[in-house]
């Protein structure tokens, strides 16, 4: 066998003078996925991916424990529509999802199944929903992972297409008239009309007449402003009110407007403001009381709900009607006001520390009135009631060790019961969850999740480290074939609550983003100093992983602390903070990160960017970059530049610690088949198992 070597890759001497930084940039050409040289040294890292792969010879069982455990499948939350409800479910053998309705007792009948439509298994169901009558359904697909859907229209009772798809609709909200005839909706104007390379901004909400061509459609809102801003849309039960909001990229700061579509064409509705240029977030939505309900973070970081007349929405007129909790995060809330009931009863979802939760509360003063009993201490998801009103509720329930289930409120006897479970039978190991608490670098207390086999440890055990900390976006309890695999075959897996999520508010998200992102990455080094500490693990047997900003995290922990992991697994990853912006949908992160184009947000992205934080002759432990060449929201080339850096600068051997590029096509950033997510989960738990001597036998 030839000796192990890693692909050449040439060092250029690019340096470039940024507001007074020399930033060196040797791997550039590693940015143009095309180009004969990067292909090349692509194939070359295939090789030596397969041949160091073969291995690990955990990955079979892996991947068999994982097709088990995912062969649970799961089942949504139903949408009502009078009679007839929409839902999704996923059982055992299918690869995707599928949507279906039924209409009363009658039998269910498949909507869309995109494993019917793609045997390959690269068409995803993006996003759906059901005009007010449940006559019509919009949903939208796409094909490869790129997420670059169509939005169309179908016919329910017959499954025919009605109208034309409608282009760059990519992430569009619908949001439908009473009686079906229209729809607003947010669309991309034609690359012909935008500066090149800004193709995947410049979104306008439009409406939409049935039965019209697409292109005739008026736009409605949204011209003169930021390219990169978002739009969401709603439209009350009655037909009467739009809710219009706006944030640029992904900002946690909306703008806020409403309308009363009975004053005029509802091409040009009066937007009357309810916040604008204000730092909060909030989301609203007009109930069948006729309030304006506004769950908000504006004075209230961990949330509160307000109330005010749509007709006269500025903030001197909100009315406070559920208070901020000091130690949970307000999510969500229903209404619940048939005739069945005595008085009507108001639902608020809360997450203490990212454990979810739900109350009771009077509608007219807010007062509490009790809390629903809880199938366990896990994640919520997506609360729903009849648009109509009644007296029942629905909400998706998951936790580490249970598959998804639906629950059913009955607000006339206060009960709770489980009303769906996932389809799928499977042996769950037995497993312990415990929160434990420890302390940042600042003194701050974070908390993390652990997941261990249930028998006790004789001495360190193989340990992930999983954290995400960024976007508001919170790592709660879930049921995971990855963790119960990995736990399953006598390792320990830990998922930290970092700071840049939403686990403990706004303000811990604050904390984490722009010039205080180094509290994340101090977050996660405490973390795992504690499964250190605690006797849980130790440095020869730590390994960190994540994706996406969770890659980020790994790059940068990889490049910070290399001395505390043993190996890291590092997906769809940010890694180049410095020339993010110029790929894929980087300028929607800047409010985040920051620019590079602001010398003081600059020394930010320069002082923890991994790509510009390796040194030469540091020993790197083993790391995993796992790439898709259909992410159309993370470009591969940050993977390749930090591989290729990291595999000049590294002291470790190839033999003991390799860095290597695992790369797939047509799929994209999130969407995947079963089987591909078996695949990847395989191989990546198969690597740490490898690294951190953890065997399966």
């Amino acid at each position: 066998m030839s000796e192990l070597r890693y692909p050449p890759a040439q060092r250029l001497d690019i340096q470039e003078n940024l507001h007074g930084h020399m930033v060196r940039d040797p791997y550039r050409w590693l940015e143009e996925a095309d180009s004969p040289d990067t292909k090349e040294w692509s194939d070359a890292q295939d090789d030596l991916y397969h041949r160091l792969g073969s291995e690990h010879v955990a990955r079979d069982r892996f991947a068999e424990r994982l097709r088990s455990l995912m062969g649970a499948g799961n089942v949504g939350v139903p949408v009502w529509r009078g009679e007839r409800r929409f839902s999704t479910r996923l059982g055992p053998g299918q690869e995707h999802s599928v949507l279906s309705v039924q209409d009363g007792d009658g039998p269910e009948r498949t909507l869309i199944d995109p494993g019917a439509l793609d045997p390959s298994g690269t068409t995803t169901l993006d996003s759906w929903s059901p005009s007010p009558d449940g006559r019509l359904l919009a949903y939208q697909l796409s094909e490869g992972g790129d997420e670059e859907s169509l939005l169309r229209l179908m016919d329910v009772d017959s499954g025919e297409l009605v109208d034309t798809p409608i282009d760059r609709t990519r992430y569009s909200p619908v949001a439908w008239l009473p009686d079906g005839s229209a729809f607003y909706y947010v669309r991309r104007l034609s690359t012909d009309l935008v500066p090149e390379g800004e193709e995947s901004y410049h979104r306008r909400v439009y409406l939409h007449r049935l039965g019209t061509p697409a292109e005739e459609d008026a736009i409605v809102f949204g011209e003169g402003r930021d390219k990169t801003e978002y739009y969401g849309l709603s439209i009350s039960t009655d037909g009467r009110w739009l809710v219009l909001s706006s944030a640029k990229g992904t900002s946690a700061a909306i703008d806020l407007w409403v309308a009363d579509l009975h004053e005029g064409p509802m091409e040009s509705p009066r937007l009357v403001t309810v916040q604008e240029g204000v730092d909060a977030d909030t989301g609203a939505r007009v109930g069948r009381d006729g309030r304006l309900y506004l769950l908000t973070d504006r004075d209230a970081p961990r949330g509160r709900l307000c109330v005010v007349d749509p007709a006269s929405p500025g903030y001197e007129n909100w009315t406070t009607l559920i208070h901020e909790d000091e130690e949970a995060v307000l999510q969500g809330h229903a209404l619940l006001d048939g005739e069945e009931l005595d008085s009507p009863v108001l639902l608020a979802v809360w997450s203490r520390h990212a454990i979810s939760e739900i109350t009771r509360h009077d509608p007219a003063s807010g007062e509490l009135l009790g809390t629903l009993p809880m199938p366990g201490l896990g994640s919520l998801a997506g609360l729903t009631a009849r648009p109509e009103g009644g007296h029942e509720a629905w909400f998706g329930y998951t936790d580490n060790t249970h598959p998804s289930s639906v629950y059913h409120y009955d607000a006339r006897t206060d009960t709770v019961e489980r009303w769906a479970q996932a389809p799928g039978e499977v042996d769950l190991p037995e497993v312990r969850t415990e929160q434990v608490s420890f302390t940042s670098k600042d003194g701050t207390t974070v908390r993390m999740l652990i997941v261990s086999p249930a028998a006790p440890a004789d001495g360190p055990r193989p340990t992930i480290l999983y954290g995400y900390g960024g976007f508001q976006i919170p790592m709660t309890p879930s049921y995971s074939a990855t963790i119960l695999s990995w736990v399953e075959a006598g390792g320990v897996y830990a998922v930290a609550n970092l700071r840049g999520g939403l686990e403990e508010g706004e303000q811990w998200h604050r904390d984490g983003m722009l010039g205080k992102k180094q509290n994340v990455f101090d977050d996660c080094a405490a973390a795992a100093e504690h499964l250190i500490s605690s006797g849980i693990t130790d440095t020869d047997h730590l390994a960190i992983m994540g994706g996406s900003n969770g890659g980020l995290l790994v790059g940068t922990m990889v490049t910070q602390r290399p001395d505390l992991f043993a190996a890291a697994v590092c997906s769809a990853p940010l890694l180049d903070m410095v020339r993010y912006e110029r790929f894929g949908l980087g300028q929607l992160w800047s409010v985040e990160y920051g620019s590079a184009d602001v010398p003081e947000e600059l020394g930010w992205l320069l002082g923890y960017s991994p790509y510009h934080n390796v040194r030469e002759g540091t020993r790197y432990p083993a790391v995993l970059f796992t790439v898709f060449d259909n992410d159309t929201r993370v470009d591969p080339l940050h993977a390749r530049k930090l591989c290729a850096a990291l595999q000049h600068a590294t002291s470790s051997s190839i033999e003991e610690s390799p860095v290597l590029l695992r790369r797939e096509g047509e799929v994209g950033h999130s969407s995947r088949s079963v089987s591909r997510s078996v695949e990847l989960s395989a191989d990546q738990l198969a690597f740490l198992a490898h690294h951190l001597g953890l065997s399966l036998d």
